[in-house]
């Protein structure tokens, strides 16, 4: 069996255009023009090149993009109140302070003073809580992503049993939560499970965010399941100093070998979270102004008849 590749550039893509058009309407319609606030703090080179991205991927959907650079001394009280300045901007529907964080200042309270209703990241622990009790709420974009990429496989999760590797408060538990959303039945995995690859290869949907590099093997993969990979590492190449490529969680070239679809590394999981903050942007900015909310999380049929 050779796998099928679920595409997330293109996927990503489609979605964007979707976003883009909804930012059109609201523009049109109603006089809306959603807003994205992104704050960095200090000059770190992938951070920066990730709020680039954002920032182009913002304007590039019809929305403004408004960016916040600080030094990496700025004080922990200074950055709460650009936070707290940006909660009572009428034009700015969603705020993204970009991690990581310089070691004085304390993240989580920097995350904790995000409006939840601008909390487009969806880390705020009102959004989480939102979550976990099924009522609406702004979803990391991570998990949200994996969820439409699994949905280009299969366009109802209801039933499929899935396992998710890794536990994390940003990928893990909330993509959990969401899955369960969905009514698939749902394994948490992690280092403490006992059997990991047996229990591994009764899924029909596999997503490896365990940040270990090709740690999922062919023998982990039921065959003709959906692989998932949110892992990215940076590896050297043997043989060929100065040289490295990208992998992630899964053992790319063996576990397609038996999947019956696969996220490549990279290619995948990536260029769906810009998409998805986006989507969460457009969908913050309906929510502050009481308009009908829309609903992103399923690709198009294109997506979802793509071979």
């Amino acid at each position: 069996m050779t796998a099928r590749i679920i595409d997330g550039k293109t996927i990503a893509a489609e979605l964007r255009g979707r976003v883009a058009d909804a930012a059109h309407r609201l523009a049109r319609d109603r006089a809306l023009v959603p807003g994205l606030a992104v704050v960095l703090v200090g000059s770190n080179p992938a951070s920066e090149v990730y709020v680039g991205s954002k920032t182009k991927a913002t304007v590039g959907s019809g929305m403004r993009s408004f960016d916040h650079r600080l030094p990496a001394t700025v004080g922990e009280a200074d950055l709460l109140t650009l936070v707290g300045r940006l909660n009572r901007d009428p034009v700015v529907h969603g705020i993204l302070v970009q991690l990581p964080l310089p070691a004085h200042i304390d993240s989580q309270k920097i995350l904790a003073a995000i409006d939840p209703a601008k909390d487009v990241d969806g880390f705020h622990p009102v959004n989480l809580g939102r979550l976990a009790a099924g009522l609406p709420a702004l979803a990391p974009c991570t998990p949200l992503g994996c969820i439409i990429l699994a949905k280009t496989v299969h366009p109802s999760l209801e039933g499929l049993d899935a396992i998710i590797i890794g536990r994390s408060n940003i990928v893990g538990k909330p993509l959990a939560l969401l899955m369960l959303g969905e009514n698939a039945t749902v394994t948490v995995a992690h280092s403490k499970t006992e059997n990991l690859p047996e229990v591994c290869a009764r899924a029909d949907l596999v997503i490896a965010a365990v940040g270990r590099p090709e740690f999922v093997r062919k023998s982990w993969i039921k065959p003709g399941a959906t692989v998932i990979d949110v892992g990215i590492t940076r590896l050297p190449v043997p043989g060929e100093p100065g040289k490295s490529k990208l992998v992630g969680d899964v053992a790319f070239a063996e576990a397609a070998e038996v999947a019956g679809a696969i996220t490549p590394v990279p290619g995948g999981v990536g260029p769906m979270t810009i998409s998805c903050l986006l989507a969460n942007t457009v969908r913050a900015a309906c929510m502050q102004a009481g308009f009908p909310i829309p609903d992103f999380s399923k690709p198009s049929s294109d997506e979802r008849s793509r071979d």
